[in-house]
């Protein structure tokens, strides 16, 4: 158990931490099992999602009424794809992958003595609470990628992954190119 000091007037008094939340550190550690076991369902689902998602050929009043959709949205034939085809696969791989490489560096900054510039520190050295916000971030790209798709915007479906892997991977270089704070040292008498 870890200890802290509280200082009173004139007394100084040895006080347990983690006093008073005993089922905190119960919830963080199954809110990491959590994250940890989504992000794996995630990995593992994409690379089975094209042949379970596998769409069958349509009937001929579907392939008419695709073709008019077509037709009335501007959109050609070769742009239109299924959700969970190779390229959205490894785009979405990207993304968890340059979120991982975010979250490493960014405890990797905080344990060279760095503060955090988007996030509360302490949101960030609780390492379950960050790490849950690293999977829900990459969540969030999925989600704008899936309704990029369903409203026709293919494009825009794919440069979101692509903005957001630039992003994250130029935040995660820029965290490990930081040089280590040093303290200041105080001079000795």
């Amino acid at each position: 158990m870890n200890y802290g000091e509280r200082r009173g007037s004139g007394y100084t008094e040895r006080v347990a931490i983690s006093a008073g939340l005993p089922g905190l550190k119960n919830f963080f550690r199954e809110l990491t099992r959590f994250s940890v076991l989504l992000s794996v369902w995630v990995v593992f689902g994409l690379s089975s999602a094209p042949q379970i998602c596998a769409q069958g050929a349509p009937a001929a009043p579907e392939a008419k009424q695709e073709v008019r959709k077509s037709a009335v949205s501007g959109v050609s034939k070769k742009d239109v794809h299924p959700f969970w085809d190779g390229t959205n696969g490894w785009l979405f791989a990207g993304v968890g992958a340059s979120r991982t490489l975010d979250y490493f560096s960014t405890l990797n900054m905080r344990a060279r003595g760095r503060q955090e510039i988007l996030l509360n520190d302490d949101v960030v050295d609780n390492h379950a609470a960050f790490a849950t916000i690293e999977a829900v971030g990459t969540g969030v790209s999925i989600a704008a990628s899936y309704l990029f798709h369903r409203t026709g915007h293919h494009k825009l479906e794919r440069w979101t992954s692509i903005v957001h892997i630039s992003a994250a991977t130029t935040g995660a270089v820029r965290n490990y190119c930081l040089k280590t704070a040093h303290p200041a040292l105080s001079a000795a008498p």
